[in-house]
């Protein structure tokens, strides 16, 4: 099981967590780590600039592919591919990353900003944002 990061930076909150209501995330070919997304891989999905927050998480529920004739009609993006989600969790309120970072600490790779759409991230880092969110809930 593999761990990574939704960057979402196309649209607002409402549009993200639409995707994640209708239970699918589109994920360009071009995406460098298209090809390793599986079912059951655990994601955080996560609002770009200028927002800089997660809103949730989720599991795969299949590997990065092409739409079917349905879901391409269903799915309100341009992207003609991606990844149906499974146990999605939507996260209220956000959880900040410059607060994910805090608890990381200093990292040569943990940063709050990133240029593509999918990234990879470690089992620890998805965990400490999962356990602020948990923290933020309560």
């Amino acid at each position: 099981m593999a761990h990574y990061l939704f960057n979402f930076v196309q649209g607002d909150a409402a549009e993200a967590a639409e995707l994640m209501r209708l239970r699918m995330w589109g994920v360009g070919a071009d995406e460098r780590h298209r090809d390793s997304l599986a079912a059951g891989d655990l994601v955080l999905v996560y609002l770009g600039a200028p927002e800089l927050e997660f809103i949730g998480r989720a599991e795969l529920g299949s590997a990065a592919r092409d739409w079917t004739a349905s879901e391409a009609e269903t799915y309100p993006g341009d992207l003609s591919g991606g990844v149906l989600l499974a146990q999605v969790e939507e996260w209220y309120p956000p959880v900040p990353m410059s607060a994910v970072l805090e608890r990381i600490g200093p990292s040569e790779t943990a940063k709050a900003e990133f240029d593509t759409g999918v990234v990879r991230i470690t089992a620890g880092e998805y965990e400490q944002a999962v356990t602020m969110a948990a923290e933020r809930a309560s």
